[in-house]
């Protein structure tokens, strides 16, 4: 490490003390790469640590938490999405470069686009409305990510000038822009939760939708369709004795399960000192020693099952109900005001979106259901396809008993080189390529 010429010795102990020790290993576990991270303790700390990992879809199969004092040391057992250990050295540089420099905490700028957050009760067809809007004041959507739960929505989404391909930053037309989203976002009964913000500036974009819908308080809503027999379950106890209240969370495994609950912790103020994080088979079972920002447990029944409740949201927003469909295209201008629109025109309703955009490629996620939250008919898909274009937009995930055989018929169809996964390996240089740190992950 080099040293500015003004700093005094005091000052680089003070940033020897601070900066995190992380050791990547290999050999230690079969089955999966050892990410240790020994730092000073700092609230919000383990998040950045958690975010650095999830950022890149990596899964995280077991992980120990421990704080003695003022250190901290998290464990992570990692692997890529196929299951396999890490064996690129760019991934592996990145994670390390990238964890020592988390006790300073990390920007996320918005790459000289504009940020328009978005929050409302959803509804079908709603976010064909918005993007038509969005099209209609010559905005481009460069990003976007789009989550629902509990009859709610939120949105983030990076937009630019169609014909300059600037950010907006003319004070009227942010104020027609705003004004526009949010009639479209009240509908004819929404007024009170219908709210956007423009901003040049935002923190991470999935910790942001956390936060916006805690702030819409989507955790109260009751939900529209009755829960799956596999919902979070989530209990709250305090240890009296050592000062901490135990939460444990035991659901359905999925990729940034961590991410989620640790977010929403932090959000609320606790500080995790202890956790143990353990998968087997399809479950994840996490267990989280938490104290108030102050060092105090959970001291009211209200409080504890506020907790459950926020938990439960956290985990269950990022579930996606229905069929994925990728659309791989050139972009254009209306493009996603055109797709959005097919949709809404055939009775299918958007639950989650996620939005790229790469030189002049749309790459494009949706999670589509009929209009009141169930399976979507496997022939209107086929319709919607062909509307849209059968090479542009393809299935990618269907429910697993509906839409069985019509997976089954894909797979004979499409042949071995047509359907051929992304690579995990691509997948994670495709982030890192996101990220600017390398300049192709072709």
């Amino acid at each position: 490490m080099e040293w500015s010429a003004c700093l005094d010795e005091y000052e680089k102990l003070v940033i020897r003390m601070t900066t995190p020790r992380v050791v990547i290993d290999n050999a230690v576990c079969p089955k999966a790469t050892v990410v240790k991270v020994d730092s000073a303790r700092k609230h919000g700390i383990l998040l950045e640590a958690v975010q650095v990992l999830t950022d890149l879809n990596l899964s995280i199969k077991k992980a120990y938490i421990s704080s003695d004092g003022r250190w901290f040391m998290d464990v992570f057992h990692v692997t890529d999405l196929n299951g396999n250990k890490l064996t690129d050295k760019s991934v592996i540089n990145y994670i390390e470069q990238s964890l020592v420099t988390i006790h300073y905490g990390r920007k996320t700028g918005s790459n000289g686009l504009t940020a328009l957050e978005l929050t409302g009760t959803d509804r079908v067809g709603l976010l064909s409305e918005v993007f038509a809007v969005l099209a209609d004041l010559q905005c481009n959507v460069v990003d976007a990510k789009v989550w629902t739960h509990n009859g709610g929505i939120a949105a983030l989404m990076f937009v630019k000038d169609c014909n300059s391909g600037s950010p907006i930053e003319d004070t009227q037309q942010i104020d027609r822009i705003e004004a526009r989203l949010r009639n479209v976002l009240k509908g004819d009964n929404d007024i009170r939760s219908a709210k956007t913000m423009v901003s040049m500036a935002v923190t991470h974009t999935e910790r942001r939708l956390h936060q916006m819908m805690f702030a819409d308080r989507d955790y109260e809503r009751n939900p529209i369709l009755q829960p799956s027999g596999d919902s979070p379950v989530v209990t709250v106890q305090n240890w009296v004795e050592r000062g901490y209240s135990v939460v444990n969370v035991q659901c359905r495994d999925r990729t940034k399960l961590l991410f989620d609950v640790v977010c929403t912790l932090t959000d609320m103020e606790y500080i995790v000192f202890h956790a143990t994080i353990k998968t087997s088979g399809d479950r994840a079972y996490l267990e989280f020693y938490i104290r108030h920002t102050d060092g105090t447990p959970i001291s009211s029944e209200p409080e504890r099952q506020r907790v459950i409740q926020c938990l439960q949201a956290a985990v269950e927003r990022r579930v996606s109900e229905g069929v994925r469909l990728e659309l791989c295209t050139l972009d254009r201008q209306c493009l996603l005001a055109d797709v959005t629109r097919t949709f809404r025109e055939n009775g299918l309703n958007v639950t989650r979106a996620e939005i790229s955009t790469t030189r002049d490629m749309a790459l494009n996620v949706f999670y589509v259901t009929d209009a009141i939250g169930n399976a979507a008919d496997p022939k209107l898909i086929e319709s919607v396809r062909q509307k849209i274009g059968m090479s542009s937009l393809k299935v990618k995930e269907l429910p697993p008993l509906v839409y069985h055989q019509e997976a089954e018929r894909e797979d004979q169809t499409a042949g071995v080189a047509g359907t051929v996964l992304l690579s995990l390996g691509s997948l994670v240089k495709r982030n890192l390529y996101h990220l600017g740190l390398i300049r192709s992950y072709s």
